[in-house]
């Protein structure tokens, strides 16, 4: 397990402990790390493996976050995520406490687009949806007793659905201004998508025709986007799908019947797509296929 930057050769790691619970997939560990009188070398080790996702909410005092040779001041009010691939250094000079979650990625249902939005930058939890993220996850970091496992991974499946809806609202702040007259057209363009997006018949032809302009004028409309229409229908029907797959039921609809109910024709089509966006296959998400969560706080 490494670390993103060489520590010096007199380093002295963090005494810390943790104690953590588990929600389905996602790992809750609480971390509390007294301060250290060494000069140099104070950090966490609290993930390395490449397939987990990692958020830091802090509790008391202040530390930093270690992502691609960057260092990310955390502190009470703020949230960081760390996209799996990274393993996740915690540089503390304080007595710190907080609560650190990991889901492994398989699980999480972020595409690769979402985790870029969101890795590297420290969400202000005061405003917004990253109020609700925090305020949520604060929730979950108190260890329930007897909990029913399905309704643990609800949780927990809650937790990432929030989360991507934060991606989406980052990508849109991040985006250059669009004149509000465009916006009005965009949102309500994308409405429209939204109630026929099980339709196979969902064309960009279909759409334009509908709001009697032109399809080039549409994928110019989307640019402002950042992503094509198409592209953007796929990874809604995406997330539609995920979230009936993971629906509990006595009889679990097939891969094929929430395929076709969400406008995929071709259902070897849709397997591949989805496994493209999420790392696992519909029938592996389905039946609740995790990998096993064994990040923890260890001294670097």
């Amino acid at each position: 397990m490494s670390v993103l930057t060489p520590a010096p050769p007199r380093s002295v790691p963090v005494p810390a402990s943790i104690a953590g619970h588990r929600l389905g997939p996602l790992r809750v560990s609480s971390i509390v790390a007294d301060p250290w009188p060494a000069a140099h070398g104070r950090s966490v080790v609290l993930c390395g493996r490449e397939d987990h996702i990692t958020l830091v909410l802090p509790q008391h005092g202040t530390a930093a976050l270690l992502l691609d040779g960057h260092r990310l001041p955390l502190r009470p009010g703020t949230f960081a995520v760390a996209r799996a691939g990274r393993p996740v250094v915690l540089e503390v000079s304080e007595a710190f406490s907080g609560t650190v979650f990991h889901w492994p990625r398989s699980a999480a249902g972020l595409t690769e687009e979402d985790l870029l939005e969101l890795s590297g930058a420290a969400f202000e939890t005061d405003t917004g949806t990253a109020a609700l993220v925090a305020a949520y996850l604060g929730r979950l970091a108190r260890p329930v007793v007897s909990l029913d496992p399905q309704l643990a991974g609800r949780l927990a499946t809650t937790a990432l659905d929030l989360l991507t809806v934060l991606a989406h609202e980052h990508r849109r702040r991040a985006a250059r201004a669009v004149p509000e007259e465009l916006r009005t057209t965009i949102a309500r363009t994308k409405e429209y998508i939204l109630r026929r997006l099980g339709e196979p018949g969902l064309t960009p032809e279909t759409i334009a025709a509908a709001h009697h302009f032109s399809v080039r004028y549409l994928h110019k409309l989307f640019q402002h986007e950042g992503v094509t229409v198409g592209r953007w229908i796929q990874r809604r029907r995406l997330e539609m799908c995920r979230r009936d797959l993971a629906r509990p039921s006595a009889r679990p609809a097939t891969v094929a019947t929430v395929a076709g109910r969400w406008g995929f024709v071709s259902t070897s089509h849709f397997s591949r797509v989805f496994r493209a966006a999420y790392g696992v296959t519909p029938r592996e998400w389905q039946a609740g296929t995790r990998e096993d969560v064994t990040c923890s706080a260890l001294p670097a």
